[in-house]
């Protein structure tokens, strides 16, 4: 059975375009806004939408998206009102919803219970960014049964690892553009055509390119390389650099905007 994932790059194959992905951390600044912020972005061309659960070691994540998570936080934040807002969310959106969450939060929520409500609000995918892929099938078994995609990320260093990571994918592969933590970049040395190629090589599934991709211009130099293309940290810094809402929102919707503006042309 297919999920929005599917349905959607199918589509977009069909169109002969590419996937705009597009970040956000979960109660930054509040959980209302979040619902808002969400709407605004799918509105502006974001074709999926990822939502970053609040973790207070998130081990993947660079300075910008760290602060989201402090200050989502300190709100205390709680994992079934990230739900809710899902759950309202889908009411009027209807693109692909994917959780970036780390095992931790998972296991403290109960697993069996956790895809279980992932199915029932209407989130399509997760990706974990500290479950590595030998100890998948912790969750492989719920995802399956409950029809959400774990993501499987693979970085330039993975190449050796591919043919057993690549073995039964799900969805899309996130394509890590570079080491480190996510985070804005100005830079990109990895061959791009060699990683996407040699990923290639093992699945037919489309490819996602994140990870320091943060403006309109890394948007057209990277489009031709991969199916998808995430955008994260430059999203966030928007919403930190508001002083409100409504600020916020004008910002991240023309940036949103500018990106797929890029991707399209």
């Amino acid at each position: 059975m297919l999920n929005r994932i599917d349905e959607k790059f199918n589509e977009l194959k069909l169109k002969n375009r590419k996937a705009l992905i597009t970040y956000l951390a979960a109660g930054d600044p509040d959980i209302e806004a979040t619902s808002v912020l969400v709407k605004e972005m799918v509105s502006r061309g974001a074709d999926i939408v990822e939502i970053g659960i609040p973790y207070s070691d998130p081990v993947a994540e660079g300075p910008v998206i760290q602060r989201a998570h402090s200050r989502a936080l300190s709100k205390k934040i709680k994992i079934s009102d990230i739900m809710g807002i899902v759950k309202t969310v889908r009411k009027s959106v209807n693109v692909p919803i994917i959780y970036l969450v780390y095992f931790n939060c998972i296991l403290q929520y109960g697993v069996d219970k956790f895809f279980n409500d992932l199915n029932i609000t209407g989130v399509d995918g997760i990706i974990i960014p500290d479950l590595p892929f030998e100890e998948r099938w912790e969750v492989d078994e719920f995802a399956a049964r409950h029809n959400v995609h774990v993501i499987t990320l693979v970085s330039p260093t993975s190449e050796n690892r591919l043919s057993k990571m690549l073995k039964n994918p799900k969805g899309f592969i996130y394509c890590i553009t570079s080491l480190g933590v996510t985070g804005m970049r100005n830079e990109f040395n990895t061959d791009f055509e060699h990683f996407i190629k040699t990923v290639k090589k093992y699945t037919s599934l489309p490819t996602a390119l994140g990870f320091g991709i943060s403006a309109p211009e890394h948007i057209r130099r990277l489009k031709d390389f991969s199916d998808g293309l995430i955008v994260g940290s430059a999203v966030v810094k928007k919403i930190e650099d508001s002083k409100n809402l409504n600020e916020a929102l004008e910002k991240v919707g023309a940036f949103v905007s500018d990106l797929k503006g890029a991707l399209d042309t």
